[in-house]
């Protein structure tokens, strides 16, 4: 039964020291801008808003696009932020490029590195003022991390595959009773007004219960 898995407990807990924040908020976006500038102050708003509210963001680490857009807003604004990274990112000079690295030093970024290649540990954690970065093992332990970690729940900007992926399963976890944080979609200029339509047409056609739209 679903009571028996309400708590977040029910997700791995990360290999590390860093524990769930209850008032961190995961937030999935995308590592491009996109074309509409109204994308853009979205999240600004969103990163100012954070950090007026002491809320710690939860994102992946990345500082490109909307990702970037946030994190270094919630910084400007003596927020904190969280990055959560998988070490082929690191390796691969991806999303992990992100203001902690540019910050610290080489060495430090070699530590960073070297903490990805060393397959004994489970996560590497560097700080940088207000900013701190986990490197993790796979794409699929930084979506539990993230998860976990934000217990506050999760925001989602316009973004394309990953993002979707990502807000979908945060979607399924409450449905199936994982956990019961919100799940909010930022309907930017209209961007997920294809999402509605699609969820609209699961629950007519009987694939989605009625009351699958209180999950979004």
């Amino acid at each position: 039964s679903s009571s028996a898995s309400t708590s977040t407990d029910a997700l791995p807990p990360p290999a590390s020291s860093v524990s769930a924040d209850p008032r961190a908020v995961c937030v999935y976006c995308a590592s491009s801008p996109g074309l509409s500038p109204e994308y853009r102050k979205a999240a600004e708003s969103l990163g100012a808003a954070l950090a007026a509210s002491s809320r710690t963001l939860i994102y992946g680490g990345g500082d490109r696009g909307l990702m970037g857009i946030v994190s270094n807003t919630v910084i400007e604004n003596s927020g904190k932020a969280m990055g959560i990274i998988p070490r082929s990112l690191i390796l691969a000079g991806g999303e992990g490029r992100g203001p902690v690295e540019r910050a610290a030093s080489q060495a430090t970024v070699e530590q960073i590195e070297q903490g990805a290649r060393n397959v004994k540990k489970d996560v590497a954690v560097v700080n940088s003022g207000n900013m701190q970065t986990i490197v993790v093992n796979s794409m699929h332990e930084r979506k539990l991390q993230m998860a976990r970690i934000a217990g506050a729940g999760f925001v989602t900007l316009p973004g394309g595959f990953g993002t979707y992926e990502e807000v979908l399963e945060a979607i399924t976890w409450s449905q199936i009773g994982i956990n019961q944080k919100p799940v909010i979609v930022l309907n930017v200029n209209g961007f997920y007004e294809p999402l509605r339509t699609l969820i609209d047409g699961a629950i007519k056609e009987a694939f989605i219960q009625e009351n699958g739209r209180r999950l979004v």
